[in-house]
């Protein structure tokens, strides 16, 4: 579901603009640009067991249930590359974005020159996190092989991430998942098998269309 500011939006469509720029660059694996977005999964274990599926019927669940904690699942996807990496953890923290990241320059794509990094705004998604997390010299040298690109404000349906997620859930969570351990089975067969296909995102919305579709987020200049 798409969530569009209902009126004219500088701020917006600046940002909006920016992110649109960095997905018509030319493919550099010097340079790639990395997409990351967080999401929960709610853990349910069966407090009766179900109705297995045969052929002609589906299987069935009964309607009790009992809550088994949240799932934190934080991705770093290169879509145009079909590269991801999905980790889960019991909570979100600045900490554990940070780790994060730093898997990824470090290990992930540890040759590159420079990585792009499009994500929303969270208050934890900021160089401020590393130096929480890390010694000065180690955040300071994260950074610098960093560029942080910012999705606008309602404007999370611009990151590529989002599109992974989705695919991830049909996949994989149309089911009741009982524990932790089994969202991060999940996960990893998952990301493995999408990287084994390197399958990428086919983005297809330019700045040229936004500037037609969305024109009404478009400030009015008057001459």
């Amino acid at each position: 579901m798409w969530c569009i500011p209902p009126k004219q939006d500088a701020a917006f469509v600046c940002a909006m603009e920016h992110v649109l720029d960095v997905y018509k660059r030319p493919l550099d694996t010097d340079y790639p640009v990395v997409c990351m977005d967080e999401t929960s999964v709610q853990c349910v274990k069966e407090v009766r067991p179900g109705l297995p599926g045969k052929p002609g019927q589906v299987a069935r669940y009964d309607v009790e249930y009992e809550r088994n904690g949240v799932a934190h699942l934080i991705q770093f996807s290169a879509p145009f590359i079909g590269w991801r990496r999905i980790d889960v953890a019991d909570n979100h923290t600045a900490l554990q974005w940070a780790q994060g990241v730093r898997t990824l320059v470090e290990k992930d794509f540890a040759n590159a020159k420079c990585i792009t990094l499009v994500m929303d705004n969270l208050n934890t998604h900021t160089g401020a996190s590393l130096y929480k997390a890390f010694e000065p010299q180690v955040a300071r040298a994260l950074l610098d092989k960093l560029a942080f690109v910012y999705t606008p404000k309602h404007g999370s349906w611009l990151n590529m991430a989002e599109c992974e997620f989705s695919v991830l859930s049909r996949q994989c969570f149309d089911r009741r998942i009982p524990d932790m351990e089994t969202v991060r089975n999940e996960v990893n067969a998952w990301a493995a098998a999408r990287n084994q296909a390197a399958a990428t995102i086919d983005w297809r919305f330019t700045t040229e269309d936004a500037r037609i579709k969305l024109k009404r987020l478009y400030p009015a200049i008057s001459c």
